[in-house]
């Protein structure tokens, strides 16, 4: 069995495409998946499965909970390299966020020269965008054109939740 895990993008925010985590949880083991945790509501799982698990998730999601969500699978390996890959580990985690896309990465440099801001820098690598916004991403531009800029669907964590994850990874 792999190691994946699962990224839910836009669940649990605003009232929404409410997913409990919770409820969730023996629904994937019902199906087959093994060592299910998650990590807050925002849509963080991890688990074991025979094959990628995108499809099967959501399929369960849509059956009970009326949604499909987009969701961002990686295996272990793909999660370990994007986190030793980050090039602002010396940063507070907050400040630093990765957000993971589907496809690589060709950024709109344009866009991209509008949206940012002087304290904010970011880096790429593939599927993943790093930002350290060390004002925070509440007010930042960038991150409100996120999607815009990096002509793609994605999903922000912040680095201490994929240090949470990465500690999550090591229980199994």
């Amino acid at each position: 069995m792999n190691k994946y895990i699962v990224l839910f993008r836009g669940i649990n925010v605003g009232g929404k495409n409410l997913l409990p985590m919770k409820q969730l949880v023996p629904l994937l083991e019902k199906d087959g998946f093994e060592d299910v945790s998650f990590y807050i509501q925002s849509g963080n799982v991890v688990l074991k499965s025979i094959q990628a698990p995108a499809e099967a998730i959501r399929t369960i999601v849509l059956n009970n909970f009326g949604f499909s969500p987009e969701i961002f699978i990686l295996d272990e390996a793909q999660f370990s390299n994007a986190s030793s890959n980050n090039p602002y580990q010396s940063f507070e985690g907050k400040f630093v966020h990765f957000y993971f896309c589907h496809s690589p990465i060709k950024l709109n440099q344009e866009k991209m020269d509008k949206y940012i801001t002087g304290s904010e820098e970011y880096f790429i690598n593939d599927k993943v965008f790093y930002l350290h916004a060390p004002e925070g991403i509440g007010r930042s531009k960038l991150v409100a054109n996120i999607e815009r800029c990096l002509g793609q669907a994605s999903t922000g964590r912040n680095l201490n939740t994929i240090n949470k994850i990465s500690a999550m990874l090591l229980k199994f």
